[in-house]
């Protein structure tokens, strides 16, 4: 296919070489106003995307998740510019594209496509295929060479159709045949960013191998950017290279797939990562340490203050309710809003009493995965207090100003962060337990006992002493 190439100035700065920013999200907000009465007057606003800041490299597969509600499909649907941002900005290689209105983003058009998620309602019944996948070229004045017809038919075959069903109408079709149509739709002018809605989950699981392979092998042979929106976590850790975890329209954790499918930071991806199914005949019998949320996701509406997950997490404290935790990278690579995040030291250390909703949700948090919990972030808070004794006696000269005695500090609250982990999953489980079981004064303080002698021994004897 023969396409004109796209002057620079059309684009802002053209071609995007493989690892260089092609999308950049800051503080994209949008609130759909909910007017009420005769005159219609604005009686508050649904918050389906709160301020969220991400960037997508040429080349690379961003993946989006989360419950639904969490405001994916607005994202998606704000980025290509099919809605007006209420704030913040998006620009499209190195181009503000923000507030671009339809004849300014009509030579971008060519740049930014996207893949809907229903492919029964994307696909005008009244138009055949070859109308509907040839409509880009009649849009943007471009002829391919051979002809309109001949160049449909070549996309055709390349999502795996028939090009004999040129002349067919999207009725005729399966739901797996109108997503391969709705693809080849979005890839007719070789778009540099594809932001594909739920791409396969109206499909049969057989057909959503098939689709999910397509995309990753159109990615290799044209060099294709995607973000790919999904509540799927297996399609996702299949296709993606980097994860953004959505929640109440904000991100709580971004980060490489290996890094987030193997250590998750934000409690909100562990409850996420503990729902996959794990497909092992084996595992039938044993128990499952799947984590249940407490509750519905908050109205985006008056969503809660603080931290939005608060609510629902089994380690909010004080400081979530009331304090936002900003989007930090605490790893090379893996970003996370939370100020008690798991594999990882605490990041509110001075914060110890849970909140009453806190111990409610760890009412369904299992056992093990507290202790697990607990066991990593003390050996994490260990790990800083050596490297902090290391530095301190690899520069003994620092007595004189000063920076030995604050490399020194570093020890206790090091050995505070260990206890507070160790002491919120502990209280979590004796409240757990007592809940269980009504006992006597004497047998309590008998466990309180037990407790205590349970944190001095090495969490291998504390798991034997809990099974």
């Amino acid at each position: 296919m023969t396409i004109p190439a796209q002057s620079d100035g059309a684009t802002g700065t053209g071609d995007t070489a493989p690892g260089e920013v092609l999308l950049k999200v800051t503080g994209l907000q949008k609130h759909f106003p909910i007017k009420k009465g005769m005159l219609q007057r604005q009686v508050g606003a649904v918050r389906a995307v709160d301020g969220i800041d991400f960037e997508v490299r040429a080349g690379e597969t961003l993946g989006v998740v989360g419950e639904s509600g969490c405001g994916k499909s607005t994202m998606g649907r704000l980025i290509t510019r099919l809605l007006e941002p209420t704030a913040g900005t998006v620009e499209f290689e190195g181009k503000d594209i923000t507030h671009l209105g339809v004849g300014g983003m009509r030579p971008l058009r060519r740049d930014v496509q996207m893949i809907f998620q229903d492919p029964y309602s994307s696909l005008n019944p009244r138009h055949t295929i070859g109308t509907i996948i040839g409509a880009p070229f009649r849009l943007q004045g471009v002829t391919p060479e051979g002809g309109i017809k001949k160049e449909v038919q070549r996309l055709l075959s390349v999502v795996g159709l028939n090009p004999e069903h040129y002349n067919r109408y999207p009725h005729e079709f399966s739901g797996g045949q109108r997503q391969r149509i709705g693809i080849a739709r979005a890839l007719a002018l070789k778009p540099k960013l594809v932001v594909a809605d739920e791409p396969v989950s109206a499909l049969d699981v057989s057909i959503q191998a098939q689709v999910v392979n397509l995309l990753d092998d159109l990615q290799d042979e044209l060099g294709l950017t995607y973000v790919i929106i999904a509540h799927d976590l297996s399609v996702v850790r299949h296709v993606s290279d980097r994860i953004a975890v959505m929640y109440l329209g904000k991100i709580m954790e971004l980060a490489d797939r290996d890094a987030l499918y193997k250590t998750p930071m934000h409690p909100y991806t562990k409850a996420l990562m503990s729902a996959v199914p794990i497909p092992d005949p084996k595992r039938k019998n044993a128990k499952s340490e799947r984590i249940l949320l407490k509750g519905d996701v908050p109205s985006p509406i008056a969503p809660p203050s603080g931290c939005r997950f608060h609510t629902r997490c089994w380690k909010a404290t004080e400081i979530c309710r009331t304090t936002e935790p900003q989007l930090k990278e605490l790893k090379p690579g893996q970003r996370v809003a939370c100020h008690h995040p798991e594999n990882f030291e605490d990041q509110a250390p001075q914060d110890t009493v849970l909140l009453s909703a806190a111990k409610e949700a760890a009412e369904l948090v299992a056992d093990e995965v507290l202790a697990q919990s607990a066991e990593t972030s003390a050996a994490v808070a260990a790990q800083v207090e050596a490297e902090a004794e290391a530095s301190a006696e690899a520069a003994p000269e620092a007595d004189a100003t000063g920076e030995k005695p604050a490399a020194s500090e570093a020890k206790p609250a090091a050995a505070e962060k260990s206890e507070k982990s160790e002491g919120s999953a502990k209280s979590a489980k004796s409240e757990k337990k007592s809940a269980a079981s009504e006992e006597t004064t004497e047998s309590s303080e008998t466990a309180e006992s037990s407790e205590s002698s349970e944190a001095s021994e090495p969490s291998g004897s504390t798991d034997s002493s809990e099974s």
